[in-house]
């Protein structure tokens, strides 16, 4: 790894890689303090990377990247919120250096990729909790509550109507107007919707027929592109709702709804609840490789179920040293305290320390 000057405390802020901030467009971003720049710990690594994938992570991204570079000169990273399929693609082509992507990767996936790190294996990291708020655009309703069944029957057609009975039951004394419920989904593929749809099949299966899938499995509603047009859509529609990482979610102050978890609790979202339920996730990966299994039924009381983890997927051995020097660097500082502590104020959730000690353990054999 190429080593620079030793990272000390954020100075003046620069902004790195023009596809960061351009690609999609930029929300207004919470701006992380001073005492969140990276630690003198970890060494920088002079070079121009580019990377590519999950739109829900794109917030941390750009931060990161800002607190990253403005110590470290000659870093650049290019990140391109494509979304989390097109992120992946553009890793096994060898077009990027690292991926993120909202979901691990499937095994033709991991095939490829490994080909990709000329042998060695892509290690899934988790880097950031971001839980899947439903949002919804209905005036005069907050805290609007919903359990899977209710969320399922909405976005496959079965409730239509925003004052059905199923949610009146749910939402005692609510003015619950009479209008048309418009669902909102991502038209790309997404690894959002891979881990929405999953919540939906594992928790609901009899009323949720459809498989997990990156793609939108039916055409019950109006499709939006990447994490962005979701969000503006839902802003511009009354009646609408759809679903949306938090970061989004909160950037945009669109009312979110408090969803049942596997202990009958209609739980609000924040870092906190969101955290309860990746704490309890299983590791499916094995070595360095950190996949993890979530249980979208918890009962952990005040955890709310339905959460993501964005993953950074990266080479274990076999990239160009210039490229991996910059990505072990890089990823050593986001799985770092400092790093994961900027993630409350952007509308994201930290990694439990259970899951942060072992990415940073994988993060350091990364070569």
């Amino acid at each position: 790894m190429k080593n620079g000057s030793r990272l000390a405390a954020l100075g003046g802020v620069v902004v790195a890689g023009a596809l960061a901030l351009s690609a999609c467009g930029s929300d207004n971003n919470t701006t992380a303090s001073s005492s969140s720049a990276p630690a003198g710990d970890i060494d920088c690594a002079k070079a121009s990377v580019n990377a590519a994938g999950s739109s829900a992570q794109k917030n941390a991204i750009e931060e990161w990247t800002k607190l990253y570079a403005s110590k470290c000169a000659g870093a650049n990273l290019n990140y391109n919120p494509s979304g989390s399929g097109a992120g992946i693609q553009a890793f096994t082509s060898g077009q990027v250096s690292f991926a993120g992507s909202d979901s691990a990767l499937k095994p033709e996936e991991a095939a490829a990729a490994q080909k990709r790190c000329e042998g060695g294996s892509a290690l899934n990291l988790p880097m950031v909790v971001g839980p899947v708020a439903v949002v919804y655009n209905v005036q005069g309703v907050d805290g609007l509550k919903l359990s899977p069944e209710s969320i399922a029957k909405i976005f496959s057609g079965k409730i239509t109507k925003w004052n059905d009975p199923a949610i009146a039951k749910e939402n005692e004394g609510a003015k619950l107007p009479s209008s048309d419920i418009k669902p909102v989904y991502r038209s790309d593929e997404s690894g959002t919707t891979d881990n929405f749809t999953n919540y939906l099949h594992t928790v609901v299966p009899d009323v949720w027929t459809w498989e997990k899938a990156k793609k939108w499995p039916n055409s019950t509603g109006q499709g939006a592109a990447k994490s962005d047009g979701v969000t503006s859509q839902v802003k511009s529609t009354a009646g609408s709702i759809s679903y949306v990482e938090m970061s989004y979610a909160t950037n945009n102050k669109l009312q979110t709804a408090h969803v049942k978890n596997g202990a009958g609790e209609y739980t609000e979202l924040s870092p906190e609840s969101a955290s309860k339920a990746v704490a309890g996730a299983k590791v499916t990966g094995t070595g360095n490789d950190v996949a993890l299994e979530i249980d979208y039924a918890t009962k952990e009381p005040g955890a709310y179920p339905i959460v993501l983890v964005t993953y950074e997927i990266a080479c274990e051995k076999g990239l160009p040293a210039e490229q991996a020097g910059f990505v072990k660097s890089f990823l050593t500082y986001t799985s770092s305290a400092d790093g994961q502590k900027i993630l409350t104020d952007l509308g994201y959730a930290p990694l439990p320390q259970s899951v942060l000690t072992k990415v940073q353990a994988s993060v350091k054999a990364l070569a």
